[in-house]
């Protein structure tokens, strides 16, 4: 019997570790090919480099490569991500607040709206979404397309719905006593919020910015549609793309480039990650 207590202990274990290293697989692919030459890499994949220092030589390369623009990119990819995230958390934090204190059908009606929204597939509204914001454009001479103003609403519009129902299982297990003492006490709604509220979400604003920030950082979809090709506003998978045309058979300067857009939104996850179960649960329990 204690043989049998000890396997099923030990098996989820196992499992575990597998699972551990099937993902961890394509990052190891990416790392150790990195610091290899082209030939290198189509004789002997799996094998280990030779020389480590080669990755930052390529590192320089792509970064100083005038066909890529990586720097560039990575500087809109930046202003993109921090931008849309802001807003996101903020706008959507607000619209939860309001939606979980305001007990009506239309406040319901309004969040059920926004729980559906989640479940409707991108592909059905990306040509919607451009013809939208071109007639936008010629009506309010607002550059919608290839802008960083374009991009960052789209990305706002996309995450709002899924931001605002994490949001809303939080809020509602604040104390409402909260937000009555303040108004004892002379607080406007406006100052309850920031100033009893929005410190207290400080789980779910690191959950809702890992969650909308690896979306956002790694997203190809959306920016292809909305930026273009070839234009000043690139994101680094924009730049990831045209990089693998420019160089078709250099693989090992490819495999960096995808190593370098890598690295910011890891150790943005490692940061933020003991935020992020701890806001997933926290609304589970009123």
């Amino acid at each position: 019997m204690t043989t049998r207590r000890a396997a099923r202990l030990v098996a989820p274990e196992i499992v575990a570790v597998v699972l551990f290293l099937l993902f961890l697989f394509p990052f190891f692919i990416v790392v150790v090919n990195s610091a290899k030459t082209p030939f290198e890499i189509t004789q002997n994949p799996l094998t280990l480099p030779t020389d480590w220092g080669k990755i930052l030589q390529n590192m320089v390369t792509i970064w100083t490569s005038v066909n890529v623009q990586y720097s560039s990119s990575f500087l809109s990819s930046v202003i993109i991500t921090v931008a849309s995230l802001l807003l996101l958390n903020v706008l959507s934090s607000q619209a939860a607040w309001v939606l979980v204190r305001t007990k009506t059908r239309l406040s319901m009606g309004i969040f059920i709206i926004f729980v559906a929204a989640m479940v409707i597939p991108f592909q059905i509204v990306m040509f919607p979404l451009l013809t939208w914001f071109r007639e936008i454009t010629a009506l309010t001479g607002v550059r919608l397309l290839r802008s960083f103003t374009g991009i960052i609403l789209a990305y706002i519009g996309f995450g709002m719905s899924q931001s605002i129902f994490l949001f809303h299982g939080f809020i509602k297990s604040i104390p409402l006593e909260l937000e009555e003492a303040a108004l004892i006490d002379g607080c406007r709604p406006v100052q309850t919020f920031y100033q009893i509220i929005f410190p207290i979400l400080r789980p779910i604003h690191a959950t809702v910015l890992v969650l909308n920030g690896i979306w956002i950082w790694n997203d190809y979809l959306l920016p292809l549609l909305i930026l273009g090709k070839g234009n000043k506003v690139m994101t680094i998978p924009l730049a990831v793309s045209n990089f693998a045309g420019a160089y078709v058979k250099q693989w090992d300067l490819i495999l960096t480039a995808i190593l370098m857009a890598m690295i910011p939104i890891i150790i943005f996850f490692l940061v933020a990650q003991k935020y992020i179960i701890k806001g997933m649960v926290a609304g589970s329990i009123k």
